[in-house]
């Protein structure tokens, strides 16, 4: 399994970034897809899951609203769109094949800040 996230970087609040997701070496629409993340000092939190078929999503409270997860599976790739983004979101984004945690992969740091 290797999975490569991109499409962090610096924005203000309110902002909006896209994150990406790149998956191979798995059967792609064989498995859920989700995103975590980890803040400063903190623990890996959960942020969003997707079905294979991507028709079901469920979310964080703390992102409901703001975020939306989607995939490709034509591509094998699963994208996180992050919309009124705020100081708290702030944090290194990983995806991860189902919710194993052990397959994400580097990450990407999304910095939210006037």
């Amino acid at each position: 399994v290797q999975l490569v996230e991109s499409g962090g970087g610096l924005v203000r609040p309110g902002g909006s970034l896209r994150l990406s997701c790149a998956a191979s070496g798995f059967t792609f629409n064989y498995y859920d897809m989700s995103w975590y993340r980890q803040a400063p000092g903190k623990g890996l939190d959960w942020v969003s899951r997707i079905n294979r078929s991507g028709g079901d999503a469920t979310y964080a409270d703390s992102v409901k609203g703001r975020f939306t997860i989607s995939r490709d599976n034509t591509k094998n790739m699963v994208y996180l769109q992050m919309n009124d983004l705020k100081p708290e979101d702030t944090a290194i984004y990983y995806c991860a094949q189902s919710s194993i945690l052990s397959t994400r992969g580097q990450g990407t740091q999304v910095t939210v800040s006037p």
